[in-house]
């Protein structure tokens, strides 16, 4: 529990209210009660503003006017809103020491101050620093490295040689440093090729449920500082993601594909491999990236949803596209033969 004075001090803000209003948690303005805090930063729900019951409410200066109890007054809502659901997180403090059911190798380096769970696996020669959380059943294979602060939820797995910084989270049934996917051709069977390179994830990285990050085939797949990966995701083999990209859920990265700082890629993106795309480069929900991207900017593929009766009638006109740019063709020469005789004439 926080009184607002506490909350106004900690995202510098200005207090419109009484200083010792007590707050329990945070909430939706529809749903905030007279002890909770809420923000409003999407102009969208000014009707919401008015009628919320919320007892604090983060708002830009403009917006105070609309608010019913105490207003934390900042620049950007929003941004104070995530740094304050900090304080409010369900996640326990870490609790220094070593479940007797967990196994750890007795080569394991493992800091005092971290905390290693029940039934965790810890193979040869892994590092473990100061302050790190290891949940439950988490396995981590030889020679791996765990920077100070970072969390593995449940279920995570490392292969060997998965190299991670610090204060990274790592969600629930992620698994790094997996066989990329690599064989080669011989008459009507795949030879397999052996992933020798390892993982290595920079600091202040977040990667949700269930994403998979292969092993490089020589060198390391990259994941650098400050990525937000969501669930679900597929980074294959010597894939490269720059500073502060975020990507999100079921989108698959092909191997060998570099992509560059503070990108955005949306829901479902496909991106073939081998590609490069440049530093602030957004790509849009269930696009396919199948050529390299050398400008910034905002890309799209694919088609928006539309009533089905009318999309089968444009499926149809998309198939008819070649024929069409054939006839327009040869027509334009047609007419060009026609102007190239009367200027003759």
């Amino acid at each position: 529990m926080y009184i607002l004075s506490e909350l106004a001090e900690y995202v510098g803000g200005q207090l419109s209210g009484d200083p010792n209003w007590r707050v329990t948690g945070l909430a939706t303005l529809e749903e905030a009660q007279s002890d909770q805090l809420s923000f409003f930063a999407n102009p969208r729900y000014l009707k919401q503003l008015k009628a919320s019951t919320a007892g604090a409410v983060l708002v830009h200066a403009s917006a105070t006017a609309h608010v019913k109890y105490n207003a934390l007054v900042v620049d950007d809502p929003y941004l104070a809103y995530a740094r304050l659901s900090q304080l409010f997180d369900w996640r326990d403090a870490v609790l220094p020491g070593i479940c007797s059911t967990a196994t750890v190798d007795a080569t394991a380096q493992i800091d005092p101050s971290a905390q290693i769970c029940a039934q965790a696996v810890l193979a040869a020669d892994v590092i473990v620093e100061a302050g790190v959380y290891i949940a439950p059943h988490v396995v981590i294979g030889r020679g791996c490295r765990i920077g100070k602060d970072t969390r593995l939820e449940s279920g995570v797995v490392l292969y060997p040689d998965v190299i991670i910084g610090a204060r990274v989270i790592i969600h629930s049934g992620s698994v790094l440093g997996a066989d990329g996917f690599g064989f080669a051709r011989h008459q009507q069977q795949w030879v397999k090729i052996c992933q020798l390179g390892g993982v290595r994830i920079g600091d202040d990285v977040e990667i949700g449920a269930g994403v998979t990050i292969d092993r490089g085939a020589l060198s390391p797949t990259r994941i650098e500082q400050g990525v937000k990966l969501d669930n679900q995701i597929q980074i294959a083999h010597n894939v490269v993601i720059g500073e502060h990209t975020a990507i999100a859920g079921c989108t698959g990265i092909a191997g060998s594909t570099r992509i560059g700082k503070r990108c955005t890629l949306a829901g479902m993106v496909g991106v073939t491999g081998h590609l490069t795309l440049a530093d602030d480069t957004h790509v849009t929900a269930m696009s396919l990236v199948s050529k390299s991207i050398d400008k910034p900017g905002t890309y799209s593929s694919g088609t928006g949803l539309e009533p089905h009766q009318q999309w089968k009638r444009n499926v149809v006109r998309f198939r008819q596209l070649d024929d069409l740019a054939k006839r327009v063709r040869s027509l334009e020469q047609a007419k060009a033969e026609d102007i190239n005789k009367v200027s003759k004439t």
